[in-house]
């Protein structure tokens, strides 16, 4: 089964996975959806970590370290970042982390690497903008993305003929136009959204 569904929250997104569980559905990888395979109902312990491994031996043992401790490595490769545990053993801790700051340090890692993405995306959209391949303007007058010559001049039939054969292609520009800017401003959000998280946890321990 396939989900569809964002968070930057990582706790809220533990609480859905073991919700899910509970429902009898266990993460098995999480990319663009969220792909689930049965299991039988169970109340499972669920922790996301955030980490991005140079190398896969790395990976390994951080994975081992962890399943040596009773959680057990649902989800997540080297470069996927967020690191899915389910615990397994009655005799692990109930948390994957040692105390509230290393907890908290996963959100600054999450914003850090949304922010080095962020960087390097802007000047490709800085560069669309100049090159005109995404300009707002199209958004605000939308027969910009038809580029058949004189079509708004032309009336009956042959209007309707040239402007029921240019609209895909002018969705199809209007879509790729929408996707980076989409892609932009979630970078903003995540990278934004994730430092607040980890403020506000940072924040809690100081008080």
């Amino acid at each position: 089964m396939k989900k569809i569904n964002f968070f930057v929250d990582f706790k809220k997104e533990e609480k859905w996975l073991e919700h899910m569980a509970a429902q009898g559905w266990q993460l098995r990888k999480q990319e663009i959806f969220y792909t689930f395979e049965p299991i039988p109902t169970e109340h499972a312990n669920i922790k996301i970590d955030y980490r991005i491994f140079k190398s896969q031996q790395d990976f390994l043992e951080y994975r081992s370290l962890f399943e040596d401790s009773g959680w057990q490595h649902i989800s997540g490769t080297k470069y996927s970042g967020n690191q899915y545990f389910k615990q397994i053993g009655d005799c692990s801790h109930d948390d994957i982390f040692s105390d509230d700051t290393s907890r908290a340090g996963r959100y600054k890692r999450l914003s850090n690497m949304m922010l080095s993405m962020l960087i390097i995306f802007i000047p490709l959209v800085a560069t669309s903008f100049m090159q005109g391949t995404l300009g707002l303007q199209a958004f605000i007058n939308p027969r910009e993305l038809y580029l058949t010559s004189g079509l708004w001049e032309l009336s009956g039939s042959a209007f309707w003929r040239a402007f029921l054969f240019e609209t895909p292609f002018a969705l199809m520009r209007g879509f790729s136009a929408s996707l980076g800017l989409l892609i932009f401003f979630a970078y903003v959000f995540v990278t934004i959204k994730s430092w607040v998280l980890y403020k506000r946890a940072t924040n809690t321990l100081s008080n």
